[in-house]
């Protein structure tokens, strides 16, 4: 893969050549879960919530979890052992690590993480059936795409990234 980041046409051409099945529905931007979800109203499964972080050493963290999920910051970074506590990292490595704008981070942008600098964490409830389909953004905050946990683990491992699971309750 070249240095150039990939956008929302080359991810899904991407999905497809690795036969990953999803389904993507255009919306108007949103910047925030709470207007993304009268979006997909009539559609099953769960639509998650994604934050891009960093602890006290720099280290950068990709987080997804259900959209609903209690997420606290304090709790998560003694789960995932980081220096310092998390805190938002700055939209300019977000650009420039995953290839993605603040409003749109999703777990699709590891694909743009080539050298590994991003630590994916999920929720496990994203990869232990509990929803059909997952919904996250596809690089972009005007579409909304579908995934299967089956898919999105074969997604992570074509990405060559090794998730941390852990269990957000």
């Amino acid at each position: 893969m070249s240095s150039a980041k990939l956008g929302k046409d080359e991810l899904l051409s991407k999905l497809a050549e690795w036969n990953i099945q999803t389904e993507t529905l255009e919306h108007p931007q949103v910047f925030t879960v709470e207007q993304a979800l009268p979006h997909l109203e009539n559609t099953q499964g769960k639509f998650a919530k994604n934050l891009f972080l960093k602890d006290k050493k720099k280290r950068l963290y990709l987080f997804c979890a259900p959209h609903d999920a209690d997420v606290k910051l304090n709790d998560l970074a003694k789960m995932v052992g980081a220096a310092g506590g998390l805190r938002f990292a700055d939209s300019t490595v977000l650009e420039d690590k995953l290839g993605i704008q603040e409003g749109s981070v999703t777990v699709f942008g590891i694909i743009n993480d080539t050298d590994n600098k991003v630590r994916l964490v999920l929720d496990q409830r994203l990869l232990d059936e509990t929803y059909t389909k997952l919904w996250f953004h596809p690089m972009v905050n005007s579409a909304t795409t579908s995934i299967s946990p089956t898919d999105l683990k074969s997604f992570i491992d074509k990405t060559n990234h090794e998730p941390l699971i852990v269990n957000i309750s």
